[in-house]
């Protein structure tokens, strides 16, 4: 067993030499670069020597960044407490590593002489229990620690190696690499805990049990799933298991050419990682309602409160209160605060007769609140970018959005809220493909402000009857729901449905002006703004 695992490109060999020289010279054993050909027997001892290690320091370059082994032995000692990454020259950190305190060598044909390298023996030295040099020590530690955010329990999750049914070793290939791929995307979402490649591919091989994983893992979830040649077809097949139950929660299966196959990789990946979150969710919060109130940890309180039905006024207060506990329970739970931001400013937006914007600069102050606790959690940006939006700081929106993107690009819900910002800053046609985005991403995905955006996305665009289409799957008729049909109606002609609409929304809310309404839509271009403000008052919606 070696001390320390250093995770590099072999295209950087030669740059990475003086550095385990100079550990070595520390007295630290080091495992860096073993004489054995790659392959199954490879991988093995990789992962052994990984799992055995002390410290894994990871060498960033622009070569390493892009490997996905490289990033995957990073991530398990990161999700392990004892990385310590290190950067020669120019490299771009991986989005989801900026938040770890990165010391950068330079060159390092001397890394002994390298007064930064100090900083490395002292990290190394705290993890390993030993002081070679001097028993001061300086642990490297995730952003978020020093920073304030204790994250709060997640779920737990691992997938294991898809099963090559062919036989045949290219096919290996690429069933180990989707395999790698989920597993990296998994990794971004901060409610998940997933095991690393190293933990799971131990259980390749036939006949392995679900739940001898899951215990041997300490996991709620195992995903497993095989990959099968047929003729000139691929068919990808995943499923989603509880270990607590015993009980498939989600399958699905991918058939794809075998000339397509490669090019789609991502696409699929993409859908996967997508349901697999979306099922995981309603698992985890169909299993929490189960739970007395009293015992709820401040996770579970997030969980259950996201499940509230919000455009239901009793839903929304109770979602409140099981935040407020929330970050009672944690203050620097950053999640918490977003979503309650979120609760805020809807409750500012749906009292139209209401002009101050003192609900709107206390949302604004929560989603702030947020995004410093946890800056690497891509629902805050989002949630941060919709109160800029209603603020009218269009820039900002979409300045967080795009970062929310960026941590996590196959998140449904942040494809959707990409696609609300877009279609406020007049860019309606981009924001119709992402609300698609988020549906290819996870076919399931079904939540009710996703349909009301997209459908006004349609009555921006003039496009009425998918607009209606789109505010018939609304789940309860809203005031305002009733108001936007009426208007698309109107724009095709028939009056008497749009009379009867009309009815609807004023039964609703009987003192609904179109005027106070759009004063708070935060359309950017006025004409947008015009268009809908015409079609409601052409269906005879007063003011």
């Amino acid at each position: 067993m070696a001390d320390v695992f250093v995770s590099y490109s072999r295209s950087d060999k030669a740059r990475v030499a003086p550095i385990v020289a100079a550990l070595e010279a520390q007295g630290w054993s080091v495992w860096w670069d073993p004489a054995i050909a790659p392959g199954q027997q490879f991988d093995r001892l990789i992962a052994d020597e990984l799992e055995r290690a002390r410290a894994v320091l990871v060498v960033w370059t622009p070569d390493s960044v892009e490997s996905r082994w490289v990033r995957g032995e990073a991530r398990e000692g990161a999700d392990r407490g004892i990385l310590v990454p290190v950067q020669l020259g120019s490299a771009r950190l991986p989005i989801d590593f900026r938040a770890y305190h990165t010391t950068d060598l330079g060159e390092p044909g001397g890394a002994a002489s390298n007064p930064q390298f100090e900083g490395v023996v002292r990290a190394i030295e705290a993890l390993v229990g030993r002081a070679p040099r001097s028993p001061a020590a300086m642990p490297v530690t995730p952003a978020s620690e020093s920073g304030t955010a204790s994250p709060p329990s997640r779920i737990t999750i691992c997938v294991l190696p898809l099963a090559n049914l062919g036989g045949d070793p290219e096919q290996q290939y690429f069933s180990d690499g989707i395999t790698a791929d989920i597993i990296t995307e998994l990794s971004r979402w901060r409610l998940l805990a997933v095991r690393s490649r190293s933990a799971s591919f131990k259980y390749r091989g036939p006949g392995v049990d679900p739940a001898q994983v899951a215990r041997e893992l300490n996991v709620r979830f195992v995903v497993e799933g095989t990959v099968r040649r047929m003729g000139d077809r691929v068919r990808i097949s995943v499923q989603l298991i509880d270990a607590e139950t015993g009980n498939q929660v989600w399958g699905e299966r991918f058939d794809r050419t075998q000339a397509e196959i490669f090019s789609v990789q991502d696409e699929v990946v993409q859908t996967i990682v997508g349901t697999l979150v979306g099922r995981v969710h309603v698992s985890d919060a169909e299993r929490s309602r189960r739970k007395p109130p009293a015992s709820l940890d401040a996770y579970e309180c997030v969980l259950q409160g996201n499940a509230h039905f919000w455009d239901d006024p009793a839903g929304a207060a109770e979602a409140r209160r099981l935040f407020e506990r929330a970050i009672e329970i944690d203050p620097k739970y950053g999640l918490a605060h977003a979503l309650l931001a979120t609760l805020t400013r809807q409750k500012w937006r749906d009292d139209d007769s209401e002009s101050s914007d003192v609900l709107l600069d206390e949302a604004h102050r929560l989603a702030m609140r947020a995004v410093e606790l946890d800056d690497g959690d891509s629902t805050c940006h989002s949630l941060l970018a919709q109160v800029c939006l209603y603020r009218r700081s269009f820039e900002l929106a979409l300045e967080h959005m795009q970062r929310s993107m960026a941590l996590n690009p196959n998140n449904q819900w942040n494809a959707a809220d990409m696609g609300l910002i877009l279609v406020y800053l007049g860019r309606a046609d981009e924001a119709l493909a992402w609300n698609q985005r988020a549906r290819q991403i996870d076919p399931y995905f079904d939540q009710p402000w996703y349909w009301r955006q997209s459908g006004i996305t349609c009555m921006v665009l003039g496009r009425y009857e998918e607009a209606l289409k789109l505010f018939a799957r609304h789940p309860v008729r809203k005031h305002y729901i009733a108001a936007y049909m009426a208007g698309c109606h109107a724009r095709l002609g028939d009056m008497e449905s749009a009379r009867a609409s009309v009815a609807e929304c004023l039964s609703l809310r009987p003192a609904f002006s179109v005027r106070h309404w759009m004063a708070k839509e935060p359309f950017k271009i006025e004409a947008d703004a015009a268009r809908i403000a015409e079609s409601l008052r052409l269906a005879g919606l007063p003011g």
